[in-house]
Parts: structure tokens; C-alpha cells; sequence
């Protein structure tokens, strides 16, 4: 990877929105170079997705969102990769993990109740051949997503030393 495109990935990590031109003027190169690259990025599968951030709890739909751990036996010729992917074709699974550890996938999950949740995990992930076992876990609360605080903490709450 070159620099240019290390150089705009980065700044369109920090904000997905800014356009072209400012890209270019920042890095001091031509505007057509930037959306070439950023085509070029885009095609090869390394720019996957523009996206914003959410703090769902200022939203007004709020959905159940779980992290699932999910211990599998690996199949022969797939390895993880075939199990991961079904579990990956449903609507409310968000995103799907290989980890170390106890357990060997970690799936997120969205829906609206914390019983779809559960009848999800228990009517379709647990029932895949090569599933041993899962554990769910409900988030409560985000204090960071994706790199950014979701509470703006603007009171300075230091005690004054005035004499």
C-alpha cells in the first residue's frame, strides 16, 4: 500500500464525508489523483463501506444489541470460514469475528427485543452442525464506538485552588 492511499484512508477514517477536493488540498496532490485512488481502494475491497457513527441511545428506535461468542468445531476444507459465513447471511447479525480464546467466533447482533435476540441465538445459531456452544452478552451501554466518545464531557469538574 502506498502512502498516498494510507494517507487518505486515514482521513477518511477520521470522517467518511470529507470530499475530494479538501482530501487533495490537504495532501497537496490533484483532486483526479484522490478519486482515483479512492475508486482504486474501493474496487480492490480495501474501502469497503462509508458509514456514521450512531449513539443509539439518543435515537429514537432503540435496538437490543448483543455480542454472541460462538464455539464451533471447524469442518474440513472450510475450516471456520463456511460456518462464519451463514452466520454472517442474516439480517441482524452485524458483524462477525474469528478470535482467540474460549470461543472462536464473536458475532454482533441487532433486533428489537431482547427476545428476538435470544430466540435468534437459540432458534438459529445454536441449531448449525459444528455449534458447541455460545454465550450472549446484552450491551448495555457504549462509552466508545469506533474510536469515539458517545458522551461529550464539557463541564470542567476540577476543583478550584483559588487561595
Amino acid at each position: 500500500m502506498t502512502t498516498l492511499e494510507k494517507d487518505i484512508l486515514a482521513i477518511l477514517t477520521d470522517d467518511a464525508r470529507i470530499a475530494p477536493n479538501k482530501i487533495a488540498a490537504m495532501l497537496s496532490v490533484d483532486e483526479q489523483t484522490v478519486k482515483n485512488t479512492i475508486k482504486a481502494l474501493e474496487e480492490s475491497g480495501v474501502l469497503v463501506k462509508y458509514t456514521a457513527i450512531i449513539n443509539s441511545e439518543r435515537a429514537e428506535d432503540v435496538l437490543v444489541e448483543a455480542l454472541i461468542e460462538v464455539k464451533v468445531t471447524p469442518k474440513k476444507k472450510e475450516g471456520f470460514d463456511g460456518i462464519a459465513k451463514q452466520i454472517a447471511a442474516f439480517p441482524e447479525v452485524k458483524s462477525v469475528y474469528l478470535m482467540s480464546g474460549a470461543y472462536d467466533l464473536a458475532v454482533f447482533v441487532e433486533d428489537k427485543t431482547l427476545q428476538q435476540v435470544s430466540r435468534f441465538v437459540s432458534e438459529r445459531i445454536s441449531t448449525f452442525d459444528g455449534v458447541i456452544s455460545t454465550a450472549t452478552h446484552f450491551i448495555l451501554k457504549k462509552y466508545k464506538i469506533e474510536g469515539v466518545a458517545t458522551e461529550k464531557d464539557d463541564a470542567d469538574n476540577r476543583l478550584s485552588v483559588q487561595a
